[in-house]
């Protein structure tokens, strides 16, 4: 394999696999990318068996070939360097890159131990706007699980619906639920649920930032893949049966409270301050006109705000984690949010006031 490429080039693509590749040294090649240089197309492949991702870089080359090639070192290479590059293997164990006056040899592995990319059975084909994968990825990831024992919990449900032409991501810790729906342009032959792990969904997020308008998601019996241009992004689905979100959503709350978005968020901030740092529990007053949030630390003091608010009702106290109504609200955009209540510990539903199709769930808390 002999190649030249741009330094601008190779780091760009070099700097989207980082997250991907294996950090652990369970199985050396995969700290390695693989470089497929043909004739007429060159990709960059990496994979921690989970995810793997496969995109073209921009090469002239020589000799074609493959090898496997450090993919921490190699960026480490490419940033400190000026100019173009030029690639030349030895043997296929060695790999000379030059650049300038600088110049490296690098111990690289045989093409032939890299996992081979997945096949993908029983395939289902969506086409979505991308801005809407964007935001529904966005306003749902917060909420997902991390590290937990229910490991269905540590991804985000994508639920393609075939009556209603639409896509529902879900994202739920046990403690809180953030839910929202989109209309996908091609029309599904049969529903479908899938469960992303969490790193996918943020790895995926990150290469959605492209001026393309549409992105084709393909769904496989235990792998989805998306499909941005000509980037190819590949997970292994979550195995298992996720909670029943519908059913968590609360329908039936008759206490409505419109709040104004920003300054629910500052008087959140500045009470939680004195809550205790492990709980973030705070107190929640509300009564006609207003909402009174309250937190106290036996270490340290007590902290009370208050925002005007639009309520007529009897009045109610309910307790919550600071930091989780702090997330839903930061995910949302409309200037006003509306506050669904029913009594202390039932589920509360939180939404904006001009978009329904977004919701939150938060569990109360005893205070």
């Amino acid at each position: 394999m002999k190649l030249s490429v741009s330094k601008e080039e190779l780091q760009e693509k070099l700097s989207n696999i980082q997250n991907i590749v294996e950090k652990r040294n369970t199985m050396p090649v995969l700290s390695h990318f693989l470089l497929d240089a043909g004739k007429k197309k060159a990709y960059i492949i990496a994979t921690d068996l989970e995810t793997a991702i496969k995109e073209p870089i921009q090469v002239k080359v020589e000799k074609e070939g493959k090898l496997c090639i450090p993919a921490r070192k190699m960026f480490e290479i490419v940033k400190e360097v000026d100019g173009d590059i030029t690639m030349e293997s030895e043997d296929g164990q060695w790999l000379k890159v030059n650049a300038g006056r600088s110049k490296f040899r690098l111990a690289c592995l045989s093409a032939d131990e890299f996992p081979a990319w997945p096949g993908m059975e029983n395939i289902e084909e969506a086409q979505i706007a991308t801005k809407n994968l964007v935001e529904m990825i966005e306003k749902s990831l917060y909420a997902a699980g991390e590290s937990d024992t229910r490991y269905t919990l540590n991804g985000l449900l994508f639920h393609a619906k075939k009556d209603s032409g639409e896509m529902t991501v879900v994202g739920t810790d046990g403690h809180r639920l953030s839910c929202i729906s989109r209309k996908i342009n091609t029309p599904l032959k049969e529903e479908k649920k899938v469960i992303i792990p969490r790193k996918a969904a943020a790895e995926i997020r990150r290469f959605l930032d492209r001026d393309t308008e549409n992105i084709t998601v393909i769904i496989g019996k235990s792998h989805v893949m998306f499909k941005i241009e000509e980037v190819e992004f590949l997970t292994r689905l979550i195995e298992g049966t996720y909670p029943n979100y519908e059913q968590v959503i609360p329908s039936g709350n008759e206490k409505k409270v419109i709040i104004s978005r920003d300054e629910f968020i500052k008087a959140l901030r500045r009470v939680s301050v004195m809550s205790r740092e492990k709980s973030n529990a705070i107190k929640v007053d509300i009564e006609d006109g207003a909402l009174v949030l309250s937190a106290s630390n036996p270490d340290l003091g007590e902290a009370k705000d208050e925002v005007k608010v639009e309520y007529k009702g009897e009045a109610l106290s309910l307790g919550f984690n600071a930091r989780y109504l702090i997330d839903a609200l930061n995910a949302m955009s409309g200037e006003k949010v509306v506050f669904e209540l029913q009594d202390p510990l039932s589920p509360t539903l939180l939404t904006e006031e001009k978009d329904a199709s977004y919701r939150c769930v938060i569990m109360p808390m005893r205070v």
